[in-house]
């Protein structure tokens, strides 16, 4: 590779969907040395209108999708391939050295952090055995109703899917009834999404019964370099959600849950941004999900001074990010909003 091609970086973000601002982050932090190209089943996806190129893919789990990728990074030399998508992450983890054999650095973690986060009975274990509070959770209607009657947990109580994303599935039952009509209802609906095909494993098992956590919510970005060693976290109080994502934000700095993120990242092992979900109680620090991928609380962390595109790309390159790269700046509150875009396919 010649001093020009080792300077320049093309990167491909996958499920790109809404995510134009990532498309952007990436444009920025690349200076004109490279191009930002995105990928997504749907040719209307609003964030294939910012990128440099576009590439239509199968869909996750098509057996073309890893082979169709492949090709394109080996067509457009991709060196960076940025997943968005908690379904795709299992496959690229499988198949990450196919794509670094093409010279494309993948940013996942490997197939046993993928599993332990995107299984979240997994996670609750993981968390368990750290010595962190996590809600207590049951992998069955009976075992919660059997806790109930210990006076284990109370209502109300969460209901959701066991391997899941976003807010799919979740349910919050106030009594006895409800908690039996929605894990019926959530076991129904599971079948009719995206998650139903992953769920299969453990049918029997697919949904989760857990603690309801009262306190002010945080979200984490725990960022890790691409060998997994840790390097920050930066720290939002969300002020309010939408569509399962932080709609509203506000960055603080916190010493007890900077040492948490940098807890997990360390005992985890994760490859770039860990997306984690935190209450802070009377007790203490609950966590609730990882997400081993950008999250939607992101761009929280991004306006406050934050560039974790261009930290990556920086060891894509095999270079030392710029240390302002690496904090945020904290009191700055921020909100999303929804834009118009025409569509060019």
């Amino acid at each position: 590779m010649t001093g020009s091609q080792q300077d320049t970086v093309n990167a491909l973000l996958t499920s790109a969907g809404r995510r134009n601002y990532l498309v952007e982050y990436f444009q920025e932090a690349l200076r004109g040395q490279g191009k930002v190209f995105a990928a997504d089943a749907k040719s209307n996806a609003p964030a294939l209108q910012e990128a440099d190129g576009v590439f239509l893919v199968p869909p996750i789990g098509h057996k073309h999708y890893l082979d169709a990728l492949l090709e394109f990074c080996q067509q457009e030399q991709i060196r960076l391939l940025v997943p968005l998508n908690d379904l795709e992450l299992p496959y690229l983890a499988a198949a990450k050295a196919r794509f670094a054999e093409l010279g494309t650095q993948v940013v996942v973690s490997s197939p046993e952090v993928i599993s332990r986060c995107f299984d979240k009975w997994e996670t609750q274990r993981f968390l368990t055995s750290q010595g962190i509070l996590t809600p207590k959770t049951y992998l069955s209607l009976g075992e919660a109703q059997a806790a109930l009657g210990r006076g284990e947990i109370s209502f109300p109580l969460v209901i959701k899917p066991r391997w899941g994303s976003a807010s799919i599935g979740l349910e919050f039952p106030q009594d006895a009834e409800e908690l039996m009509l929605s894990y019926e209802l959530s076991q129904r609906r599971l079948n009719r999404t995206a998650l139903a095909g992953v769920s299969e494993q453990d049918q029997a098992r697919a949904i989760l019964i857990q603690e309801f956590i009262v306190g002010d919510e945080y979200g984490l970005d725990i960022v890790n370099d691409l060998s997994g060693r840790y390097v920050t976290t930066f720290v939002k109080q969300k002020l309010g959600m939408r569509a399962g994502e932080t709609d509203s934000a506000i960055t603080v700095s916190s010493e007890p849950l900077r040492a948490l993120g940098e807890a997990l990242g360390r005992s985890l092992g994760h490859i770039g941004n860990l997306d984690c979900d935190v209450f802070l109680g009377a007790e203490g620090a609950w966590v609730l999900e990882l997400n081993p991928r950008f999250g939607g609380g992101y761009p929280f962390s991004h306006v406050a001074g934050a560039n974790l595109p261009a930290a990556l790309i920086a060891w894509t390159k095999g270079e030392a990010p710029e240390p302002s790269w690496l904090r945020t700046e904290p009191g700055v509150m921020s909100s999303k909003f929804s834009r118009l875009l025409l569509i060019h396919t």
